[in-house]
């Protein structure tokens, strides 16, 4: 029995088949070792000494973004991070963008943060009361932005606020959003107007929101400007705004650059507010929310006049001869030197013009 036993083992089969089994052990063993050793370096700290943006380009294959990667100083093991991304079945799945890499970041870091998408997001904050010409500068300036703008928006339409974006995004796109978020701001506000306001339509309240947005950066003082405005418009008076002749002067490209003349008081644009009754036909800028909202829900008074107070805001009036004092007041104290620089007093020192039909 024992020779049979012996000569069974020497048999070639067996002996092939031995060699097969050992074989196979000894690859596991080194693909299992081989793939621990890989999963401790891809999950490793990286080389990264601080955080690092990079840019990946539209259409760069997996060994692409890993050679761009190693350049950029992001992974200094390019093989392991193309293996640790076609086992993680994410070679397809790399977004291009910018992204931003947290120091010492693995190689699986890496990976997760290009197959989400992270991307940087980038704030573009604009300012209340600058006009459509003023915004479509600042985004052709804005070098995160991509593409033309192929014609300037109307006036009062773009939301002034905080937007964010990525690398990239068309400006077409983002002068979209405006436009929408504009339109989203001013139906709410219409929506939620008093009932007794004198203005026909979401577009007339837009317009008075803008020249509200133009004549105080007082968030407190919003209201009481919007109620001067209003009680004027209620009464037939000329609004007599000096933001108003400005926008008639430059055509929406900003300010003047200097004071206003005493003759461009009465120079005739459609926009004067010393000369046209009523409301302008259309708006001066484009107002933020808190204009809008002081536009259709003013404060409860009786005030028809404001002038700069010489300490960076407004003293409002009932009367016309109070509403002059004041005008004093702030004379004397530009003499003197103290008054705080403000905004150009409106509606100012000529006297009200007499009642005439609003402008519809």
């Amino acid at each position: 029995m024992p020779a049979r036993r012996s000569r069974r083992v020497r048999h070639p089969l067996v002996i092939a088949g031995n060699a097969v089994f050992t074989f196979l052990v000894l690859l596991a063993i080194l693909v299992g070792g081989g793939l621990m050793i890989g999963k401790q370096r891809f999950e490793a700290p990286g080389p990264l000494a601080e955080n690092k943006i990079v840019n990946i380009p539209r259409g760069l294959g997996i060994r692409d973004i890993a050679d761009l990667l190693v350049r950029e100083g992001v992974i200094d093991q390019p093989w392991v991070f193309v293996g640790g991304a076609v086992v993680l079945k994410a070679r397809e799945g790399l977004k291009f963008g910018e992204y931003e890499f947290p120091k010492q970041a693995s190689l699986r870091d890496i990976v997760d943060i290009i197959i989400e998408g992270r991307v940087v997001q980038h704030t573009l904050t604009i300012p209340e009361g600058l006009t459509s010409e003023q915004i479509v500068a600042r985004l052709l300036e804005n070098s995160v932005l991509a593409g033309p703008i192929r014609e300037i928006p109307r006036e009062g339409t773009l939301l002034p606020e905080s937007y964010k974006l990525t690398r990239g995004t068309a400006r077409d796109q983002v002068i979209q959003r405006m436009q929408q978020a504009g339109q989203r701001a001013l139906q709410e506000a219409w929506e939620h107007r008093a009932a007794d306001l004198p203005v026909r339509s979401p577009e007339q309240l837009l317009t008075l929101a803008s020249i509200i947005e133009k004549e105080t950066g007082k968030p407190e003082e919003r209201t009481r400007v919007a109620a001067v405005f209003v009680n004027r418009l209620k009464q037939r008076m000329r609004l007599q705004s000096d933001p108003t002749i400005i926008y008639g002067l430059t055509g929406g490209k900003g300010s003047l650059g200097r004071p206003i003349q005493k003759n461009e008081i009465d120079q005739a644009t459609p926009y004067n507010t010393y000369v046209i009754d009523g409301l302008p036909p259309g708006p001066i800028s484009n107002p933020g929310r808190a204009s809008l909202e002081a536009a259709a829900n003013p404060a409860r008074t009786k005030e028809l006049y404001f002038v700069a107070d010489g300490t960076g805001g407004h003293v409002f009036s009932e009367r016309y001869d109070d509403h002059q004092k004041n005008v004093g007041k702030l004379r004397a104290l530009e003499r003197s030197g103290t008054a705080i620089p403000t905004a150009p007093p409106a509606p100012s020192t000529p006297a009200p013009a007499p009642a005439a039909p609003l402008r519809r």
